[in-house]
């Protein structure tokens, strides 16, 4: 009887493994599929998904108000920046702009380099310690 229980206990773990895989495939294809209607390219990341998401949609709509090409890069690294302070605490820093170069340290957890059509954001965090005053 016993043999019989951990079969069964066996099969029902394969099949709720099964439905968790095929629903992480759906998921991953929505955002691909997303993706490629906003036009970002994810180039670097140490990132959660909801993270990077907000980041996306926040660069698409404040790009969608910009004129085509006239790109503000410094009004949209303030805006990424503030965004992501106010949700996600305070040291997150943002670079934007259609070519530059960087080498930059970052909290685990909290770097994201990607581009929208011809525009290159780099968004991550660094870890805000209090001045020792003794």
């Amino acid at each position: 009887m016993a043999g019989g229980a951990e079969e069964e206990l066996e099969r029902r773990s394969r099949f709720l493994k099964g439905l968790i895989q095929k629903k992480k495939a759906i998921e991953q294809q929505e955002q691909h599929d997303h993706l490629q209607h906003i036009n970002v390219r994810v180039r670097a990341c140490d990132m959660p998904l909801p993270l990077q998401n907000s980041a996306f949609r926040c660069a698409r709509d404040l790009l969608d108000t910009m004129p085509p090409k006239n790109l503000d890069s410094k009004r949209l690294a303030l805006a990424l920046k503030k965004e992501f302070d106010s949700s996600y605490g305070p040291a997150w820093h943002c670079i934007v702009g259609t070519s530059f170069g960087s080498y930059v340290t970052h909290s685990v957890g909290g770097f994201l380099y990607f581009s929208i059509d011809k525009v290159y954001i780099l968004l991550f965090k660094t870890a805000v310690e209090p001045l020792d005053h003794s």
